[in-house]
């Protein structure tokens, strides 16, 4: 039988690995670690956990809560491993870091049909193959993946502005305008009087930034300046640069604004908008609080916010398919954060769904079907998506999955019922021998 290949032994890579060898199918795992380390990663034991120890909310009313529980009916490793070595985090699933990581090295290092290699990979293999080895991927298979693809396709920073829902903004207090009314009016446009834009600016400028780890680049900002940073330069530096008010027209006041934050469409179905030039470092609950500062963003929902680090990840709309595979070569595929997908439980997921995908096509079976009604079929198609503008890596988010047909007011019962028609079509993919 051929041997499928899995470089990389963090979350996506031991759930990939996982889901190929419980479907029969010969593994060999390649993971550098313990003979090299990424300046990430300290302990020998794979799925290491290195931000945080918790995976996000667990209520179905979230989206990360219903992946999560779509990834446990589907048999997923990481969701097993993390339920059995759990902690009390409220209503998060949060775990025992390294009781956690060693749980899931037993099991992939236990499992008959999984060969573990421990050696760096510095080419990208010939298929079947899946590369999983995240956002720091060492410099020799970076540089591999970059001439795989071509240079251009390969992103070594993400310097992303925060991105909110359309449904939260206040268009009371906002309008479609583009500048000068040149075009199409393609820009919702967030007016501050001079009271409302100096308050801002001030608490731009003391507030408190996220940590700028070792393994970052510090340079990073030179070519992408921080809000925060452009507010410490002056209080006119934001009105002169990305919040600049020039060719806009308010049409509550009739005339142009002291300063505008604009926001842009950043997915075709118009359920999401980027706040234009608003790349932060800033800690997350800091984003939220200042940028509610903005009249029409007073309420808004967040599905990302901004982060400034280094981060390896491929401009996967052009190159990949949905499930994670090379468009060119579908016996080539890549999983977790590399592929434009965030957090630990979205990096599991496009683990599980690219090994289910290739165990089909090694195994000359059919390709799963999971459809833009799931949590993971969304995900899958988020990083396909070539209507996507400024591709940047995202978490789950409701945003990304198909919307109800019958509308629901309440958010709450909204999402719930996203959630149930999701775990139907689950459990209909399971019945049907995914």
């Amino acid at each position: 039988m051929t041997r499928v290949k899995v470089i990389g032994a963090g979350l996506a890579g031991s759930e990939a690995a996982w889901q190929l060898a419980q479907r029969g199918i010969q593994v060999a795992l390649y993971e550098m670690k313990p003979h090299k380390m990424s300046p990430a990663h300290h302990s020998e034991y794979f799925a290491e956990l290195v931000c945080s120890n918790s995976m996000r909310g667990d209520r179905l009313e979230n989206a990360v809560g219903l992946l999560k529980e779509e990834l446990r009916r589907c048999g997923s490793l990481i969701l097993s491993c993390a339920e059995q070595t759990r902690v009390e985090a409220g209503g998060c699933l949060a775990v025992d870091r390294e009781g956690f990581a060693k749980l899931v090295t037993e099991k992939i290092r236990s499992h008959p049909n999984i060969e573990i290699i421990s050696e760096e990979v510095t080419q990208v293999p010939e298929g079947p193959v899946i590369i999983a080895t995240g956002p720091l991927t060492a410099d020799a298979l970076s540089q591999a993946i970059g001439e795989y693809f071509g240079t251009g396709h390969l992103h070594f920073f993400d310097a992303a502005a925060p991105l909110v829902t359309a449904e939260s903004v206040d268009m009371s207090l906002a309008w479609w305008q583009s500048r000068y009314d040149r075009g199409t009016p393609d820009y919702v446009n967030c007016a501050m009087n001079k009271e409302e834009y100096e308050a801002f600016v001030a608490e731009l400028v003391k507030a408190e930034e996220a940590p700028v780890h070792g393994f970052e680049d510090k340079n990073v900002f030179e070519g992408c300046m921080p809000v925060e940073v452009m507010a410490r330069r002056g209080v006119d530096t934001l009105r002169y640069g990305p919040l600049k008010p020039v060719g806009l027209i308010d049409p509550n006041t009739g005339k142009e604004p002291y300063a505008v934050v604009q926001l842009r469409l950043d997915n075709a179905q118009g359920s999401i908008y980027n706040l234009v030039g608003f790349q932060t470092h800033l800690k997350f609950p800091e984003q939220k609080r200042i940028f509610s500062m903005i009249p029409a963003l007073k309420n808004a929902e967040y599905v990302r916010y901004g982060v400034m680090h280094r981060n390896t990840f491929l401009q996967s709309p052009k190159l990949l398919d949905k499930y994670y595979a090379d468009r060119n070569n579908p016996l080539v595929a890549f999983a977790g954060q590399m592929t434009g997908v965030e957090g630990y439980v979205e990096s599991t997921a496009s683990g599980y769904l690219a090994a289910v995908a290739m165990a089909a096509k090694v195994l000359g079976k059919p390709l799963p079907e999971f459809p833009k009604t799931t949590a993971i079929g969304a995900l899958g198609m988020y990083v396909s998506d070539e209507s996507v503008v400024n591709f940047q890596p995202m978490n789950i988010n409701f945003s990304i999955i198909q919307p109800l047909e019958q509308r629901i007011r309440k958010k709450a019962e909204k999402n719930l019922a996203i959630a149930n028609r999701s775990l139907a079509v689950i459990e209909e993919l399971l019945a049907a021998g995914v």
